[in-house]
């Protein structure tokens, strides 16, 4: 195999915005974006590890998936935001690798863990007598680590394949940042069976969590629908659809790739890079009373206590 000479070799993205006016715009935006996406995220992970409240498997794992899209964004936006305001849109052949390891396994692994989610939320509502037994701390411990052992195994194997082709003189990746199919479509060697890979990895991922996804919320609805009491109808379709809404929007990752890398792919591109790990945190605050509460009160304390400061 014939690499280039990794020392010196760069890839040049063609970015999202050639006119001033344009780039200036998407900055300010994709900054302020990034900025609540790492408040926000943060601020979850905190409110889990500190609050005894929410030491509980539902929680657990909603301060994991907290992580992995902090995580997650930083991988891509911080980039993107310093290549808006550059001549040269480049990254090294060695940084490249790294963003493209930690981009696939972060984006399986949330992927998984949102179908594992399903489930936790599949006995609290279906099982709940039985709940804390079957959701033990050591269970939930156990499905983060096989969820992102998958999502990195899956990520160490594509890396593998795709940067151990030969890339010769073309080296502008047709992207804002190093993506599988734009990368692959730099390379002067055969790439089906790098191709053939990925498309069957991210198959596996994505039928697997939409198939447990589907039978979770199935089985949660069909008990709903005959809970008596109406409080508990409507706070268990209330926590069911934060859910949702966060593998609905993350569904678009998996969505069959077109040839070339058009307009349309970079819009899609940025929602699910850029904007869906600022969702997360923002609709379960916003729909979960418990959270909203837990926030609440330590913004009281938090000022009770600077104003007795400020006095004594």
């Amino acid at each position: 195999m014939e690499f280039p000479n990794e020392t010196n070799f760069e890839f040049r993205f063609t970015g999202l915005a050639e006119n001033p006016t344009q780039v200036s715009i998407l900055f300010l935006f994709f900054l302020l974006v990034y900025l609540i996406t790492t408040m926000g995220n943060s601020g979850m992970v905190t409110l889990v590890c500190t609050n005894s409240r929410f030491h509980s498997p539902m929680y657990f794992f909603l301060g994991y998936l907290s992580m992995v899209d902090l995580c997650y964004s930083s991988v891509i936006t911080p980039k993107m935001l310093v290549d808006l305001v550059s001549n040269v849109k480049s990254i090294s052949f060695k940084g490249c690798v790294v963003q493209f390891f930690f981009y696939v396994g972060l984006v399986v692994t949330e992927s998984l863990l949102l179908s594992c989610m399903s489930y936790d939320r599949y006995v609290a509502i279906c099982h709940p007598l039985h709940y804390t037994l079957i959701m033990t701390k050591k269970k939930c411990l156990q499905i983060i680590l096989i969820v992102s052992g998958v999502g990195f195994l899956q990520s160490t194997v594509l890396t593998a394949c795709i940067f151990s082709l030969r890339f010769c003189q073309r080296n502008q990746i047709d992207h804002f940042y190093c993506d599988v199919f734009p990368v692959m479509k730099l390379s002067c060697s055969e790439t089906f069976s790098c191709q053939f890979l990925s498309i069957s990895l991210a198959s596996f991922s994505g039928l697997f969590s939409m198939v447990s996804v589907l039978v979770s919320y199935s089985l949660i609805v069909f008990t709903i629908l005959w809970m008596n009491c109406a409080v508990s109808r409507r706070k268990a379709f209330s926590t069911c659809s934060s859910h949702l809404t966060c593998w609905t929007a993350l569904f678009i990752y998996i969505r069959p790739k077109s040839s070339g890398f058009g307009k349309q792919d970079r819009i899609v591109a940025v929602f699910y890079t850029v904007v869906i790990p600022m969702l997360n945190p923002l609709i379960y605050s916003l729909r979960n009373q418990e959270v909203k509460k837990a926030i609440y009160k330590s913004m009281t304390n938090r000022y009770t206590t600077r104003t007795f400061a400020k006095y004594h």
